[in-house]
């Protein structure tokens, strides 16, 4: 009887470590740790800059820089990180060597031998990054019986289905109307804002899901879709209006029911897809409908609020996933404007990227997408000049690839942090560097750290009850995998 007691208190205390143990470590010293760099006036470029091995941490001080990870504190789960693969991006693909179609491929895709996009989205029908405004029907035909995808199945629809071989066989697919065609609108034009008049929002709500059956058909699954490409800008291309209340309503009354009638009720739709600035506005207004918000999986947004003079407003991110944890954030478009040749290895454009991208983050961002993931030599094409700089541009008369140091810093977080990683509690004692950590489902945790100073900065590296002290040299961005 003595001993089987001993015997169960024994599997007792067996299984309360048991579930007292988590699947992050318990400490970390002794643990190595490998630093992968990317740095201005340097050939360092997604680079093993240096290895060390984790120490037993002392207090820091408030004189010396520091990091803070506390792995058992996590946030969201992570989605992905990817580029738009637009019109002007496959056209400009079709006209490279092929060799040089395989190298864009493998460096966009390839987790291994690239930097491991593991999502995209693109546009229904032309945005001002194609060559002419088109539709997938005749104009006038509300009933959409002229309705064929044939325009894309040239050029676009190729590079996505390599783009996905490339990714593993699986690439997170989403879409989003720039405008509906203009005789569904308010001033008869596909460009100039204007607002998809209401005796057509039946037939509009029809258009997507067409769009998407159309695509799905070729072999092509949709994750999901946007409302409206930037419902608040009029803009010189396609463009459409919504106020918050339009877009609520639209979406409650037509796409969502019209989405669920078609079989399509597990797409995910994501809100406002336009800047910070007037996200949280948008958010309310859908959300705190019960009707709307149970079509709305989430809120998407852009980086380009800076154009009323604005800084970026990351705090609006956060104050979106404090209001409405049970929705999701995901970053759909930025770029950076103005194309200038003379600009290709301007480093300020790539370190734009790693500073929204750490924000974004940090305030409960699922996802991020670049925009196009390759333009040509003149920032297009595009058929209003709105030329813009892409990660990768291609000169097109002879065929040869120019990689910009954004599509290293970008890189520097798509690599190693893998989708459904979780973002682990992150700080930094000093306001000269930018940090982020994710821990991978394979335990592998990713912390990047950013300096957009003139200085080579040595901070303290702490986890938990381990630390190590590393440099990251001036104008550089740092992955550390531990």
């Amino acid at each position: 009887m003595k001993n089987h007691f001993r015997y169960s208190f024994f599997l007792f205390l067996l299984t309360v470590c048991s579930f007292g143990q988590t699947s992050t470590e318990k400490t970390f010293k002794g643990k190595s740790i490998e630093v992968y760099t990317t740095a201005k006036d340097t050939d360092l470029r997604i680079s093993k800059s240096a290895m060390d091995t984790f120490s037993p941490s002392t207090q820091p001080l408030e004189t010396e820089i520091s990091i803070f990870v506390e792995p058992e504190k996590t946030f969201q789960t992570f989605m992905g990180i990817g580029g738009a693969i637009s019109d002007a991006s496959a056209e400009v693909f079709d006209r490279l060597p092929k060799e040089n179609q395989e190298k864009l491929l493998e460096a966009y895709y390839d987790p291994e031998k690239g930097i491991g996009y593991s999502l995209a989205r693109t546009p229904i029908h032309s945005t001002d990054f194609s060559v002419e405004s088109y539709t997938y029907i005749e104009e006038g035909d509300k009933d959409l019986k002229t309705f064929s995808i044939a325009h894309d199945k040239q050029f676009r629809i190729p590079l996505i289905k390599k783009a996905t071989r490339a990714a593993g066989g699986e690439l997170l697919l989403y879409v989003s109307p720039w405008s509906p065609p203009a005789f569904m609108k308010s001033n008869n034009s596909m460009l100039k804002g204007g607002k998809l008049l209401p005796e057509f929002y039946q037939s509009w709500a029809n258009y997507y899901a067409k769009f998407i059956k159309a695509y799905e058909k070729e072999g092509m699954p949709i994750w999901g879709l946007t409302i409206q490409n930037e419902p608040m800008a009029t803009q010189t291309w396609e463009s459409c209006i919504y106020t918050a209340e339009e877009e609520r309503d639209f979406l409650k009354n037509y796409l969502g029911p019209t989405l669920e009638r078609e079989g399509l009720g597990d797409k995910k739709i994501v809100v406002w897809d336009h800047n910070r600035d007037l996200m949280v506005n948008r958010s309310n207004v859908i959300f705190d409908d019960p009707e709307a918000s149970k079509y709305a999986w989430g809120t998407g947004f852009h980086w380009y609020e800076t154009w009323t003079g604005a800084d970026p407003l990351y705090e609006n991110v956060r104050r979106v996933n404090e209001a409405y944890p049970d929705k999701k954030l995901m970053f759909t478009e930025g770029t950076v404007e103005n194309f200038d040749a003379s600009r290709y290895y301007y480093w300020p454009n790539a370190e734009r990227y790693g500073e929204q991208m750490i924000n974004d983050f940090n305030n409960g961002t699922v996802a991020w997408t670049d925009w196009n993931i390759l333009l040509n030599e003149n920032g297009g094409p595009n058929h209003v000049g709105n030329f813009c700089f892409a990660p990768v541009h291609a000169d097109t008369p002879t065929g040869t690839l120019i990689f910009t140091p954004t599509y290293y810093y970008i890189g520097q977080f798509s690599k190693f942090i893998r989708p459904e990683a979780k973002r682990v509690s992150t700080a930094v004692s000093r306001s000269v560097l930018l940090s982020t950590t994710f821990r991978n489902t394979d335990g592998k945790m990713a912390t990047v750290v950013m300096n957009k100073t003139d200085e080579n900065i040595k901070y303290r590296f702490k986890v938990r009850d381990a630390e190590t002290h590393i440099e990251i040299p001036a104008r550089s961005i740092q992955t550390l995998i531990y």
